[in-house]
């Protein structure tokens, strides 16, 4: 269950990821550095059991992961650009429970053997087949287990407007056989940008 101390979301660990401020011993879970804190102060039935294993594709400099395995079982965080994994690979020196992968989230074949089944596949790669990397993980998502894809609707195609975008990967994550439980635009924290969470049934 995500935790909020008067109204501010925070996660209960080790500080100093990246200056966040601290209350007591929770985080404070910075919804302008963090799109799926963003998506909690916006949609509050947002929650990470903390049994969940979470495979999180484009994991940057580790700032949402370390919040993330704050709360989970365990984080398989994938990142592909090398300057960015050197900070996720000290963030998960301090967190047994993050497993960095340096890895091409278009290619997971090459990193299948590190993965275990799990619970949600959180997706935050801005290219333009969003939708597509987020597809080619399902044969490690449990029966019942969500989707949160974070699209960000320049990144796919700048001639449609963001609706026409979002319409688009809906449809595909549709004819993927997820079911599509609801989607959030993530103003006025990030431009131009929709959470949108499925199941897989």
């Amino acid at each position: 269950m995500m935790i909020a101390i008067d109204g501010t979301l925070v996660s209960k660990g080790k500080g100093g990821v990246y200056g966040e401020r601290m209350i007591g011993e929770y985080r404070v879970w910075d919804p302008y550095r963090s799109k799926l804190a963003a998506l909690w102060y916006l949609d509050h039935s947002t929650d990470l059991p903390g049994d969940s294993v979470v495979l999180y594709l484009g994991a940057a400099n580790g700032t949402t992961v370390s919040h993330v395995a704050d709360y989970a079982e365990a984080v398989y965080a994938v990142e592909f650009a090398p300057r960015p994994m050197q900070d996720l690979l000290m963030v998960a020196k301090s967190r047994k429970n993050i497993v960095p992968i340096y890895g091409d989230a278009t290619q997971p074949q090459r990193y299948a053997p590190l993965l275990e089944p799990v619970d949600l596949v959180y997706q935050d790669v801005a290219q333009p087949n969003q939708a597509a990397i987020a597809i080619r993980h399902l044969p490690f998502l449990r029966e019942g287990g969500e989707v949160i894809l974070m699209l960000k609707t320049r990144s796919v195609d700048i001639r449609k407007s963001p609706e026409e975008v979002f319409a688009d990967t809906c449809r595909e994550l549709e004819d993927a056989g997820l079911s599509v439980v609801k989607s959030v635009w993530l103003l006025p924290y990030h431009a131009d940008h929709a959470a949108i969470v499925c199941k897989r049934v």
